[in-house]
């Protein structure tokens, strides 16, 4: 199986989580055609049929494939957020 290059993955989960706030805070339907579009990617990329099950493969990718370059150490050695939404 291919595995999705996290890069990709983690830019895919920003742009889904900013999705949902925005349809959150406002409705329009060219956001929520966005939503399902980056839904529908995610599904894909991660090889699942649901974006709930999508998010949880792709934050265990990111996990799995370590630190990324971008994202610095906290002081007290801690780095980053999980990306579940």
């Amino acid at each position: 199986m291919l595995v999705p290059d996290p890069k990709v993955v983690r830019t895919l989960l920003t742009r889904y989580a900013s999705l949902k706030i925005a349809q959150a805070e406002r409705e329009r339907a060219e956001t929520a055609r966005e939503l399902e579009d980056v839904s529908y990617t995610l599904c894909v990329m991660m090889g699942t049929a649901g974006i709930h099950e999508a998010i949880v493969r792709a934050d265990a990718l990111l996990l799995a494939s370590g630190p990324a370059a971008d994202v610095t150490t906290d002081t007290d050695g801690e780095s980053g957020l999980s990306l579940a939404v």
